[in-house]
């Protein structure tokens, strides 16, 4: 499933290895978690992972930093669909879509809510002009010199 996902363009990133509260770990552990993660995914994948997302947003300075050192960026959501609470697929569109912006990041899981919404969310968002890509494209900070060279 990991490879069919990678194959189909979306950009696979670390995310911890059991899901701790990644600021009340030492710093031994925090490496650990992000270590045993990206060499499962470069084992299974062959790609090395440029970006984390800590689990549950919590983080520390020493998270971000180690996964510096470790050759990856640290990256948040932004706009939260709050789908764990598994709410009406019409309650989190109206949610996402309140609380788009330039640069926004959706936080989602695999639920049903979210799986029923997918189509729905990436119709609204583009109606209101923006495009989908992946965290890579997103963070890159030549986008806009690209974009107007376009126009």
């Amino acid at each position: 499933l990991a490879k069919k996902i990678a194959n189909e363009g979306h950009e696979i990133g670390n995310h911890s290895y059991n899901h701790p509260d990644m600021s009340k770990l030492t710093t031994g552990r925090i490496s650990e978690q992000l270590d045993k993660t990206n060499e499962q995914i470069e084992k299974t994948l062959d790609i090395k992972p440029k970006w984390f997302a800590p689990p549950s947003g919590s983080f520390r300075k020493a998270v971000v930093d180690i996964a510096s050192e470790k050759g990856m960026g640290t990256v948040m959501w932004t706009v939260d669909t709050i789908d764990w609470q598994k709410p009406a697929p019409s309650v989190l569109q109206t949610r996402v879509i309140s609380k788009i912006h330039n640069g926004a990041m959706i936080l989602m899981h695999p639920t049903d809510p979210t799986s029923q919404s997918l189509e729905a969310l990436i119709t609204k968002i583009k109606e209101k002009g923006y495009s989908l890509g992946t965290v890579t494209e997103l963070m890159d900070e030549t986008r806009l010199v690209k974009q107007q060279r376009l126009r």
